[in-house]
């Protein structure tokens, strides 16, 4: 079973245009050690369980097809900072980069629910500055692991809903299918961002016109 929320910003579907280039997303994992981001990962880029990892910082690249158009993902799989006190726990290179971002916790771990907590405000703060707003989706991962769950369905379904991020809580080592919806998710909302920011560019652009032929009549 797979739990799902969508934001409340985003609850109207976009179908795909008759454009059949291929689309590229920057995708960006964050989350506490331990919380299974690598298993995420490459279920999603295998279809396979794999449960121990190093501590890498890798980027992956992996191409799907989605409702008939082929969609290159490329997947920032983030390390969190050892010395987390003192360090900013997501650079201003990782934001910058990532055209959306997938917020882990583990369903077992209170204090990796708390990073993602922290970690979600400070999105939403540098987007605050930057006028750019990356699509985010909260995962609760281990769903499997149920006899240990310390963080409830409805206290990430809130948290969610409070930041206008997407929701899933899932569990990677049981099932690729709810993998699969989490990025597939956040691809219809990346797409439906850019789509906000072109229709806000070209009204912007309407209203330099505007703004030019009505000022040189003035001048007139």
């Amino acid at each position: 079973m797979v739990v799902q929320v969508k934001p409340g910003s985003h609850q109207c579907h976009r179908s795909m245009d008759g454009n059949q280039h291929k689309v590229e997303a920057n995708i960006l994992l964050l989350g506490a050690e331990n919380v299974g981001k690598s298993a995420l990962t490459v279920r999603f880029l295998t279809r396979r369980f794999i449960g121990e990892y190093g501590d890498i910082d890798s980027i992956y690249s992996h191409t799907d097809n989605i409702n008939g158009r082929e969609i290159s993902f490329n997947i920032w799989d983030s390390l969190y900072p050892q010395d987390s006190e003192t360090t900013e726990t997501i650079s201003e290179k990782q934001l910058q980069w990532a055209d959306g971002v997938i917020l882990v916790y583990s369903i077992c771990d209170r204090s990796s629910f708390e990073v993602v907590r922290q970690q979600v405000q400070l999105i939403r703060h540098a987007g605050k500055k930057t006028s750019a707003i990356a699509p985010i989706i909260i995962v609760g991962n281990k769903r499997d692991l149920q006899h240990r769950r310390t963080v409830s369905s409805e206290e990430g379904r809130l948290l969610a809903l409070s930041k206008d991020c997407g929701f899933f809580e899932i569990s990677a080592a049981e099932t690729y299918h709810g993998v699969l919806l989490v990025f597939h998710g956040l691809m219809e909302l990346i797409k439906e961002s850019r789509a906000l920011s072109k229709g806000g560019a070209g009204i912007k652009s309407i209203v330099r016109s505007m703004s030019a032929v009505f000022g040189k009549k003035r001048l007139e």
